[in-house]
């Protein structure tokens, strides 16, 4: 079973690429992709935010 140390670790690296492939979508106008990795881009900062892990620096998004 992971550790603490680990969920949080694997949140922040899907957090930080689910963000970039999110701005590429944004970049190329593709609204209904983006919008389906929103709901992921909520449930990610709310598990970080959980954790105690302040996402203000990792947000690109800002959502």
């Amino acid at each position: 079973m992971p550790g603490m140390s680990d969920i949080i670790k694997d949140s922040v690296v899907e957090f930080s690429r689910l963000q970039n492939w999110m701005l590429s979508a944004q970049k190329n106008n593709d609204t209904d992709t983006y919008n389906m990795m929103y709901d992921r881009y909520i449930e990610l900062k709310v598990i970080l935010a959980a954790a105690g892990v302040n996402v203000t620096e990792l947000d690109k998004i800002k959502g």
